[in-house]
């Protein structure tokens, strides 16, 4: 990290100065792309040249924390220089401090330099703002401990089991919970990111916005991660020429982001098939059935657009793209029939956990939060119900993080 932040400062201001600033700029991609390729993805590699026949000992490289969202923070940050919608950071500490920045450092929202330039010169760090950061952080810590912990101990049970032996109801009871988990493990920490960089002043975009209430796949990548979707159309799908060309640049130019997009989670080959599916999925909803999905009823775009989210988390989950067929199969009733005492255990016992799942994934759940604070016209009461639901909020976090085994946020592995 030291490394990529030295050398972006230095690619920054020589990239300002105009001079070769494109070919300083292709360079510097070069090298920051080549290091995340390396500690990435080198043993990915490596693994298919030897699935073909070569033997290559495997490099076992770890990974450093971070390096997926900081290199594109640093991407993003070269690129705006070269096309003067930032200047160049000139004071190294400040530089190091957009790139290092521990709120959001190890999983995200990816942050634009232009977004917060000013706010690394200049900032308030006020009473207002460090108590509204602690609710975003007190809500962000529940989410994950208390939701995403719960419902992967779900998954996890289902995991466990082999395909053959999942009925359709336990698959599907496993592919719910591992939605559930993923949401409020990934949005839980963007929350959380965004409480600790308000307690110090920061402003970072929101980066999620209720996916799960999409009636589309488009949607739902508008709602999901909006930070990574947003630095893919900027850097990649738009300079490839975005949807200003010919229907079949336009699909190229799909594929390639969402191949880039399934890669960039993780070097295995489900992860490309993720990308993929997703590609396919969009490419077809803009020029295929889109229209006619738009014309059903919303509950029908709802069902829709939750199966098509669901099958995708299969991919995402699976060790393997064997495992993902295999898993996609219980899931139409290939393994062990409709039901089982398992798959009915597991939804009889987790009921309530799945309706303040389902709730929560919807501005229902703010909504309830915040009229359980705003019930009364007195200030002062509303001030002393709000402290003490928060806090209670936080303490009951706490109860289950002391009660847990370690078990961290889903995208530190990303």
């Amino acid at each position: 990290m030291v490394l990529s932040i030295l050398l972006g400062y230095i690619e920054g201001i020589l990239i300002e100065r105009k001079k070769h600033s494109r070919l300083i700029l292709a360079g510097a991609c070069c090298i920051h792309l080549g290091l995340l390729m390396y500690f990435k993805y080198i043993d990915f590699l490596i693994g298919n040249l030897n699935a073909i026949g070569l033997s290559i000992p495997l490099f076992h490289i770890a990974l450093p924390i971070g390096i997926s969202f900081y290199t594109f923070q640093i991407l993003s940050y070269l690129i705006d220089v070269y096309r003067k919608d930032c200047t160049a950071q000139t004071n190294l500490i400040s530089f190091g401090a957009y790139v290092s920045m521990f709120p959001q450092l190890i999983a995200g929202p990816i942050v634009r330099y232009a977004d917060i330039e000013e706010q690394l010169k200049m900032r308030k760090v006020t009473l207002r703002k460090l108590g509204q950061g602690s609710m975003y952080f007190i809500i962000g810590l529940a989410k994950k401990v208390i939701i995403a912990n719960s419902t992967g101990a779900v998954f996890e049970e289902v995991a466990a089991m082999s395909t053959g032996s999942l009925s359709v109801l336990t698959a599907w009871v496993g592919v719910f919970s591992y939605a559930f988990q993923i949401y409020f493990d990934f949005s839980g920490y963007s929350d959380m990111a965004i409480g600790l960089g308000k307690m110090f002043g920061f402003e970072f975009k929101k980066n999620f916005d209720h996916p799960y209430v999409s009636k589309s796949a488009t949607e739902f990548w508008r709602r999901w991660h909006i930070s990574l979707g947003t630095w893919f159309r900027e850097y990649v799908y738009i300079p490839l020429g975005g949807n200003r060309c010919s229907v079949s640049r336009n699909i190229f130019n799909l594929m390639v982001v969402w191949t880039l997009t399934g890669m960039w989670h993780g070097a295995a080959w489900n992860f490309v098939a993720w990308g993929v599916y997703y590609g396919v999925i969009l490419v077809m909803e803009k020029y295929v059935w889109g229209a006619s999905v738009e014309q059903l009823p919303k509950p029908v775009q709802h069902i829709y657009a939750g199966a098509v989210i669901l099958v995708g988390w299969v991919f995402f989950f699976s060790p393997s793209l064997g495992y993902a067929l295999r898993y996609l199969w219980a899931m139409i009733g290939g393994g062990s029939g409709i039901a089982d005492a398992q798959g009915a255990f597991l939804l009889f016992t987790h009921w309530l956990l799945f309706v303040i799942a389902a709730v929560g994934s919807t501005a229902y759940g703010r909504k309830l939060l915040n009229n359980a604070v705003r019930f009364s016209a007195n200030r002062t009461v509303r001030m002393t119900v709000g402290a003490v639901l928060y806090i209670g909020i936080f303490f009951l976090s706490v109860a289950f993080l002391v009660t847990d085994t370690f078990n961290p946020f889903l995208y530190f592995r990303f």
